[in-house]
């Protein structure tokens, strides 16, 4: 039986060994932390139970393709529930804005800010659609390894404009600023500035319409815990707490890896979901090719960092829904500053996560779970000690938080923490603390990303954030079946 190894048992780690195994590849996954998720990690303080991201799950059906292709149900293993509405969108002015795929929720919504915009946001919603079937149905889960598979997907990224950004497109369809944030913002979802991301990534407005927006019970490690179960019934093998300390090759080919403990195991494909700069440079250092794609790595650009306050506070809070975004007073010049300034800012823009108000078990009873989060630069362009300052900015954004939504907040809280840029490279080896690896601009997407497998080393594969299409759940899920294709064509030939 052919054996390949994944490095890295994240939402992409994992989904691409069940697709190895169900396809009967022995697959073992070695995972460096205590416990498998990698972003989707978990803490359990005081009873609260804490995700630590990602929050947001759409396509479900993605997902479910896992289960489907050994003939089972993620819901044997998994309850997925709606959110309603997607997301509670609020700025400083008190305006509110429920965000969902309800049509004359939605219209309504539009009506309330503008009633010119609501026939621009239809014209919209077409745009998405179009961009939806040809970046994410026909591209998505496609590798690009060659410059022409990029110049045959030309015509259809010029006919929708792919060259603008997705601020840029959505302004062409309507006028009110507070609704042009609206349409805008998924990008920093995946890392992207909506001010400079291509225009495709408008998909997710189509994708989140057609799909709806769930949280799994329990949390987003329970989807890890469910996909791990599924794993190990198909017969994978999952090694925890013993990190890759080095990819072993003889000549151009990849041979197995060594952990740190000094376990070793040979395979014959390896696959890394682990930080893309920290596979090539920690994981293949010595070796030339490593060396060169390191080299070439760092000179592109990343995504930011996030700063995250973890929160448990005593009393229910039934006028939050599970998801706002609280915009801070500026929107143009606060992306500046975290994707170009490199400016801690005084103001700031938060997501704010609220599992209790789906799933009260994520904290004791008649008490609420919380996380607000916010977009800060990476460690290359702000690289303060957030040892120092983790705490004052912990601070000023509870502070925000009992301004806007929760007056008595701070007098509440039963328990607390934070999760800061040094983290992410603590923990994940981010590559300067980024939260979503590449930036994802147009000329870092698709070919231009790092390819699902290596152009030297022919048997070793990537997964995950770093290459093709990018982050997010269905970004690195949909990497994994891209590189999934790749590795069992080349293993059965």
């Amino acid at each position: 039986m052919r054996k390949a190894i994944v490095i890295g048992a994240g939402f992409g780690g994992l989904a691409l060994a069940i697709r190895l195994q169900s396809a009967g590849i022995s697959t073992t996954v070695v995972e460096a932390r205590d416990r498998p998720g990698g972003r989707a990690y978990v803490w359990e303080k005081d009873g609260f139970v804490f995700d630590a991201g990602p929050t947001v799950i759409t396509d479900p059906a993605c997902l479910q393709e896992l289960w489907s292709l050994s003939g089972r149900s993620m819901a044997d293993d998994i309850t997925l529930d709606p959110v309603m509405p997607f997301y509670r969108l609020n700025w400083p002015d008190g305006t509110n804005f429920d965000y969902s795929n309800d049509e004359a929720m939605l219209t309504a919504e539009i009506r309330k800010l503008n009633p010119k915009d609501v026939e621009g946001y239809r014209r919209f919603l077409d745009y998405a659609a179009g961009v939806y079937e040809e970046g994410y149905v026909k591209l998505g889960h496609v590798a690009f390894l060659k410059f022409g598979a990029m110049l045959k997907a030309a015509p259809a990224l010029a006919k929708y404009q792919a060259w603008r950004s997705v601020y840029s497109m959505v302004s062409s369809f309507v006028e009110n600023e507070q609704l042009r944030q609206a349409l805008s913002f998924h990008t920093l979802l995946v890392g992207g500035n909506p001010m400079t991301t291509s225009a495709i990534y408008a998909l997710i407005h189509k994708l989140e319409k057609d799909g709806g927006v769930w949280f799994a019970r329990g949390g987003t490690n329970k989807l890890i815990a469910a996909m791990v179960s599924h794993f190990e019934r198909l017969g994978g093998t999952l090694r925890l707490g013993d990190p890759v300390d080095d990819i072993v090759m003889l000549g151009d080919r990849a041979t197995g890896v060594v952990t740190k403990s000094g376990w070793r195991m040979e395979a014959d494909a390896v696959a890394s979901n682990a930080d893309i700069v920290h596979s090539y440079r920690d994981l293949m250092s010595g070796s030339i090719r490593g060396e060169r794609a390191t080299r070439a790595l760092e000179r592109k650009s990343f995504s930011p960092s996030l700063f995250v306050v973890h929160f448990g506070i005593k009393g229910a809070s039934p006028s939050i829904p599970h998801h706002m975004i609280l915009f801070g007073p500026r929107y143009q010049g606060l992306l500046k500053d975290i994707y170009d300034n490199g400016v801690l800012s005084e103001d700031f823009s938060l997501y704010l996560h609220h599992p209790t108000a789906t799933d009260p078990s994520m904290a004791p009873e008649g008490c609420s779970t919380f996380y607000a989060l916010a977009p800060v630069p990476h460690l290359g362009k702000l690289p303060i000690d957030w040892e120092t300052y983790g705490p004052i900015y912990a601070d000023r954004i509870l502070a925000e938080v009992e301004k806007r939504l929760i007056p008595d907040l701070r007098e509440r809280i039963v328990t607390q923490f934070h999760y800061s840029p040094v983290d992410f490279q603590h923990d994940l080896s981010a590559h300067l603390g980024s939260a979503f690896s590449l930036e994802p601009v147009l000329t870092q997407s698709a070919w231009f990303r790092t390819h699902n497998r290596d152009d030297v080393i022919k048997n070793l594969y990537f997964v995950g954030a770093g290459t093709h299409p990018g982050a997010g759940i269905p970004g690195v899920v949909g990497s994994a079946k891209a590189t999934a294709a790749l590795m069992l064509d080349d293993l059965r030939n």
